[in-house]
């Protein structure tokens, strides 16, 4: 190596940069759902949790394989006349469920009937966000989870 290589390589300097990266605001979780093609199939963030909460609801308990435990007992209850200790073992559930996403914690849980169903107001803290939200499900006899 030559003598103006070497010194080439002392007078090379790179400098530090000094803002420091901000982490992505958005988009942290990414699926895909096939309910709402607005955005193709691709959901984010809170949207994405929402999806995930209401197909956790469509599951009766006892139909996953090897994990009977998963799901809810709504629609196992549906025909049942509303008590006082139904209202409480459907908002224990409902509280399992949601607490089951690590990304979502329930503040309240309100349980009534209506005309020809169940219907659950939530209200959620989405934990990653800092944001808090009620969500309204209600179980109907005839047309299902609406």
């Amino acid at each position: 190596m030559s003598t103006l290589e070497k010194n080439l390589y002392k007078r090379v300097s790179v400098k530090e940069n000094q803002t420091a990266k901000q982490p992505p605001a958005s988009k942290a979780y990414r699926g895909i759902s096939t309910v709402d093609t607005s955005n193709g199939f691709t959901v984010y963030d809170i949207a994405l949790i929402k999806q995930d909460i209401i197909n956790h609801f469509h599951i009766r308990q006892g139909e996953k394989l090897e994990n009977p435990e998963f799901g809810t007992i709504i629609w196992d209850v549906l025909y049942e006349p509303m008590t006082e200790q139904l209202k409480t073992a459907i908002a224990n559930n409902v509280t399992e469920i949601v607490n089951y996403d690590p990304r979502v914690q329930v503040e309240n849980v309100t349980v009534d009937s209506y005309e020809t169903g169940i219907q659950i107001e939530l209200d959620l803290s989405y934990l990653p966000y800092n944001i808090s939200e009620s969500m309204r499900l209600s179980f109907d006899e005839n047309n299902g989870l609406i």
